[in-house]
């Protein structure tokens, strides 16, 4: 069973639409809870789960429960992966998909400290934990779930869809927030805040119709077929955890600069004066400009490899960190909206583009969906997760008005994933089915013999990289 290539018939056309679509939308729902809640982190979380707490408190207390997200998504990532690669990729994508809807739901049903004392902030850390695992599972298992359809030539491009999901993610959960965030300030710490936490069920329900029409992956399909399924795939990672290592720092500034750029941001806007309406139309740009820039990255990619890309990308973006933040401290909107609008968000997004299918490219598929989801995890709690933190720490160390340590901060992670790209193989081209090779002996299932004569017959056979594709 080979890939499905778009040009190779309407049958497979229509198979890799609906799973580029899949992916898409299955990310763009889990980002929207997600960042969602970094939002309303930001905005409101420690007016209503943090009362007791001064206002310095409550923010590093509010900011402490979204880093918790990021602190479960490698779990998730390990969960998902180790199934994803034994059972299959479709059931725990529609298994993520379902936690995240259901978890975001109930935050929006949640009671306040003021009701219940706290047990409020505990039922919140617990969903967000819930939203932490949902998530660590989707990407990776969306992401490899599009490449393994996918021909090679185009390969970045299609799976830059699923990381789209991130800024239109955003710019949905900001618009949802953004048109209750007009009412009153009684009524949107009461009541309106949580409407866009309670469409998620909507959300849910659309993206589960979408995913459970689609096929299996042909090369899982093709692993299960050999009976080759590796039994403990987060153990084999780790036996070799280079190429883990560097997809990790690859998007480590990504991740940080994407934290500091939208949950930070906001909290620093708002104490710089900026009102809560400006902040969010902020937000909005940045996730349209991030949006645009993926897609056009990893199409760029696919054309001249995903190193150049990258290293040109991960330096620019170093390169804003101090533009960027000077230019939120001013006050002004308008350039304030330069900064988010297009400083951060284009090389930002431009360094996310490429970046699945390099993970992709990275990983046999016997480990894949463990690899690619750990890889992007460890960075996004190293990264993101702890970024906002550590950016109201340093602004506190520095006075609080002057953000040069935050800016530095980020600096310094793209510097990190500048350095990481210029040590890690080009992968632009790379076969995927010819990097599933059989696992090494103990790590397969019992028919393993029968495994390695398969995995040597296409050997034997010519399907070396580029073969599939040039059927």
């Amino acid at each position: 069973m080979s890939r499905l290539d778009p040009g190779s018939g309407t049958e497979n056309r229509a198979q890799i639409r609906r799973v580029v679509l899949s992916g898409w939308l299955g990310s763009t729902i889990e980002y929207y809870d997600f960042l969602l809640y970094g939002t309303a982190a930001s905005l409101v979380f420690d007016k209503l789960f943090f009362t007791n707490l001064s206002p310095v408190a409550g923010t590093i207390a509010s900011f402490g429960t979204f880093a918790v997200g990021y602190l479960a998504r490698p779990l998730g990532g390990a969960i998902f992966g180790h199934f994803g690669d034994r059972l299959g990729r479709k059931a725990m994508l529609v298994v993520s998909m379902a936690m995240m809807g259901i978890a975001s739901t109930l935050i929006g049903l949640l009671p306040t400290h003021d009701q219940v004392g706290n047990l409020a902030p505990t039922l919140l850390i617990v969903l967000r934990l819930i939203q932490g695992v949902a998530v660590g599972g989707e990407w990776g298992g969306a992401a490899l779930l599009t490449a393994e359809h996918a021909s090679s030539r185009r390969r970045g491009l299609l799976t830059s869809l699923v990381q789209m999901g991130g800024p239109a993610g955003t710019v949905l959960s900001t618009l949802a927030l953004m048109l209750f965030s007009t009412l009153p300030d009684d009524e949107f710490l009461s009541w309106g805040w949580r409407i866009p936490f309670l469409l998620s069920a909507a959300l849910l329900t659309i993206g589960l119709f979408v995913r459970l029409k689609v096929t299996e992956s042909p090369l899982f399909t093709e692993v299960q077929q050999s009976e080759s399924v590796v039994r403990r795939p987060l153990v084999e990672i780790f036996r070799k955890p280079k190429p883990l290592l560097q997809a990790c720092f690859v998007v480590f500034g990504a991740t940080v600069s994407q934290a500091l750029t939208s949950v930070f941001a906001i909290s620093f806007a708002k104490d710089v004066g900026y009102g809560r309406t400006e902040i969010l139309i902020g937000q909005l740009v940045n996730g349209v400009a991030a949006a645009i820039a993926i897609p056009v990255s990893a199409a760029w990619s696919d054309r001249v490899g995903r190193r150049p890309v990258l290293l040109g990308a991960a330096l620019t973006l170093g390169a804003m960190a101090f533009p960027v933040f000077a230019l939120i401290n001013t006050g002004s909107l308008p350039l304030m909206l330069i900064a988010l609008g297009i400083l951060a968000p284009l090389p930002m997004g431009s360094l996310l583009g490429p970046v699945p299918a390099l993970f992709s490219e990275m990983f046999g598929t016997s480990t894949r969906y463990t690899g690619v989801s750990m890889g992007y995890q460890l960075a996004a709690v190293v990264g993101g997760g702890l970024a906002p933190l550590i950016g109201a720490l340093l602004l506190s160390a520095n006075g609080g008005d002057d953000p040069w340590l935050v800016a530095l901060y980020m600096l310094a992670t793209c510097l990190v994933s500048a350095t990481v790209v210029w040590h890690t193989a080009e992968t632009r081209g790379r076969d995927l089915a010819h990097e599933s090779a059989a696992p090494p002996p103990g790590e397969i299932s019992d028919n393993g013999a029968k495994a390695a004569v398969l995995a040597a017959s296409y050997e034997a056979r010519g399907e070396v990289a580029g073969d599939l594709d040039a059927r």
